[in-house]
């Protein structure tokens, strides 16, 4: 046989390859007697006694009271997708995803987050006694990243959360979180207030300003769960973590109750939130930024609305095809607006029907007029 073929190379390396393969029998193998030859076995051997605890810390007994008296609260909420039958193009059910939530009052009203029941079809609640009851949408509030949701559950089987104010809270006070992390039942998380006044986005991209930031473990599955003071009051509701894996990184988000304490009694009365406005439609902030414009440029004004009232310009174009930009709201009250952001965060501190002053850049000048603001969407 040539040397050099195939074979001749797969005859020269077999001898090694068996000398390989029967060392490493030998050295498992060998092991193996060892282990099974163990001679030393007492028959007397028995359980080793319990050392006595002692009291609790008075901070455990404190942390266990106050998961006993919040957790009843506490809900778990499976969205709930429809998929079809690709055979008999029948519609089924399926769950899409967990989250959390809590009892508001003892009408059944549950509040969550909004991205929670984002995309679901229809989302069921367990209540703490592990009792499962079917949900309907009474609002939601995108914007701020909150849900109403109703269950018809009777009024002895609903324990609303105590609600205390996030005006009062103060960095490095203790907090804790209670919630259903990976579908999980109720976990508590514990850990303080990392920093206040935070802002994140919702998932519309409109700002959430006031944000709670602790670094109580938040994981998938908490959100919409409370996050809860000493005194087992709500504080927040646990809404965003930062992380790039998914997993907690100890820096979690939530909701101040106060804005929550605002929204939800509108929620509950028309489903959704009224917002003041001034009626305008306006330009990208890229755009802007682009053609060098430093605040907020108006494209189009609502016939009939608040900005066509006070005589506001939006932008056209000529029959020349020439385009004549519109005012640039600069400023509202005295406040500076260079985003369209801004805006919104500045109207958020009004009500519909107030009058505010509106600073406008208008040809080159600067001019301010008078704005009654009006419900919007």
């Amino acid at each position: 046989m040539d040397n050099n073929s195939p074979k001749a190379g797969l005859s020269h390396w077999a001898p090694i390859a068996a000398a390989i393969s029967i060392a490493l029998m030998t050295f498992v193998l060998g092991q193996q007697p060892w282990l099974d030859g163990a001679t030393l076995n007492d028959p007397k051997a028995a359980p080793r006694a319990v050392s006595p605890r002692g009291e609790l810390w008075p901070d455990e007994r404190s942390t266990i009271g106050l998961f006993r008296q919040a957790s009843p609260a506490v809900v778990n909420i499976t969205a709930i997708g429809v998929q079809r039958d690709l055979f008999t193009l029948n519609l089924y059910q399926i769950p899409q995803g967990t989250g959390s939530g809590f009892v508001w009052d003892t009408k059944g009203n549950i509040i969550t987050n909004f991205h929670v029941i984002q995309n679901a079809a229809a989302a069921q609640v367990t209540l703490g006694d592990q009792s499962d009851w079917k949900a309907q949408v009474v609002g939601v509030a995108a914007d701020k990243d909150l849900a109403v949701l109703r269950i018809d559950a009777p009024p002895n089987r609903l324990r609303p959360i105590p609600l205390g104010s996030s005006k009062e809270l103060q960095v490095g006070q203790s907090v804790f979180a209670i919630g259903n992390p990976f579908g999980l039942d109720q976990s508590l998380t514990t850990g303080v207030i990392s920093a206040l006044g935070r802002e994140i986005d919702s998932v519309t991209r409109r700002p959430i300003q006031g944000v709670i930031q602790t670094d109580a473990a938040i994981n998938p599955g908490n959100s919409g769960g409370p996050l809860l003071d000493s005194a087992g009051r709500l504080i927040g509701v646990n809404t965003q973590i930062y992380s790039p894996t998914g997993a907690s990184a100890r820096i979690g988000f939530a909701i101040p109750v106060d804005t929550v304490n605002r929204i939800v009694p509108e929620l509950i009365r028309s489903g959704k939130i009224i917002r003041p406005g001034l009626g305008i439609e306006l330009a990208e902030e890229q755009i802007a930024k682009k053609i060098g414009i430093n605040g907020v440029l108006i494209v189009d004004v609502m016939r009939g609305g608040p900005a066509a009232k006070a005589g506001i310009r939006p932008t056209r174009r000529e029959s020349s095809g020439r385009v004549i930009l519109g005012d640039v709201i600069t400023a509202i009250e005295g406040k500076k607006v260079e985003s369209p952001n801004d805006l919104f965060l500045i109207l958020e501190d009004h009500q519909v029907g107030d009058v505010v002053t509106v600073a406008l850049l208008r040809d080159g000048k600067t001019v301010q007029t008078k704005v009654t603001l009006e419900a919007v969407q």
